[in-house]
Order: structure tokens, then C-alpha cells, then sequence
């Protein structure tokens, strides 16, 4: 599932022998493949104004949708989450904040649980019981799709995410 909006991560690595010394050196440098970014890396520290840079700390990064990346995290854990958002897009980087970095809990809420954006997730109810329900006329006005929506939330069976216009992405839950 892509989303329409794409994702193109990128940290800014700086060189902490430089840093300590009083001086900025660093580079930008897309999120793609983990050995191209070890490259990326050691040709910064080999042009640093430090002679035998070898330590380096992720001071910035950006459009990883919102997921927070760690000044000392792993360059194979970064590209895997650049490598998900990229095919996840901003949905994905919702998905992946709301479950904690869980990479394969994410990528499971989105190809297992997704059940589509609404105005309220009382609306999803309402859609769901409609489609799998035969409801007789004389009882469609008191079902109470506001109570169906809260229970299941509050019990866990569904999770919600906003969007930006107030609507609601909702996932079974897990």
C-alpha cells in the first residue's frame, strides 16, 4: 500500500572530532542503501578538518514523516525505516510512530488491519454492520454506532489515526 505522498529520508551526519573542536563538518546524505551510506559517511570524516575523524553522530534528518530518528541509531535500522516510509509514505510513518518503531507490527497494521479512512470510526462501524448485517427496517435508528466504536477502541479490537482534514485511518488491532 503506497501512498500517494512520497517519502525521500535523508539525515545530516556530522563529524564529532570537528564538532568537540569548535567546528561544523558534516553532510547530508540520502537514505537509500546502508553501504552507500557507510561511503557517504567515511568520505565525510576523511575530509574533516580533524585529522582521524572516526566517531560520527546523526545531528538531523528529514522527511521520515514525523518518525524520530536517534542521534546513534544503527545506519541498517535508518535505512530500513527510509527504506519502509518510502514505500509506506506518510501513512506509514503514522503507523510506525504509533506502534513504536515496531517495523513488522507496522507493515502488518497496514497490509492486515487497514480498514480505510472515515469522517469518525463510528462510521466504520455503521459501514461494517451494514454490509454484514441484515438490520430490519424497524431497528436501523437505535443501533448506537457512537457506543460500537468506543467499546471496540477501548477493548483494544481497533485503533485509530488522524488525518489531516479530521478524518480517521482505522486498523483492527493487534
Amino acid at each position: 500500500m503506497a501512498d500517494a505522498e512520497s517519502l525521500e529520508p535523508r539525515i545530516y551526519v556530522a563529524c564529532l572530532a570537528a564538532y568537540n573542536n569548535g567546528h561544523l563538518h558534516g553532510a547530508w546524505i540520502d537514505v537509500e542503501d546502508a553501504d552507500d551510506v557507510r561511503e557517504a559517511i567515511a568520505a565525510m570524516l576523511a575530509s574533516s578538518p580533524i585529522a582521524g575523524a572516526e566517531e560520527y553522530a546523526i545531528h538531523d534528518y528529514e522527511d521520515f514523516g514525523g518518525v524520530e530518528i536517534a542521534e546513534y541509531a544503527g545506519i541498517d535500522r535508518v535505512v530500513e525505516i527510509a527504506g519502509f516510509l518510502r514505500e509506506r509514505g506518510p501513512l506509514g510513518a503514522l503507523v510506525l510512530e504509533h506502534l513504536s518503531g515496531d517495523l513488522s507490527a507496522a507493515a502488518e497494521a497496514l497490509d492486515d488491519g487497514y480498514r480505510g479512512v472515515f469522517a469518525r470510526l463510528a462510521d466504520y462501524f455503521q459501514e461494517l454492520t451494514e454490509e454484514t448485517t441484515a438490520i430490519p427496517e424497524s431497528l436501523r435508528y437505535y443501533i448506537d454506532y457512537d457506543a460500537m466504536a468506543r467499546d471496540a477502541s477501548i477493548n483494544g479490537d481497533v485503533f485509530t489515526l488522524e488525518a489531516p482534514h479530521g478524518e480517521v485511518h482505522v486498523f483492527w488491532g493487534r
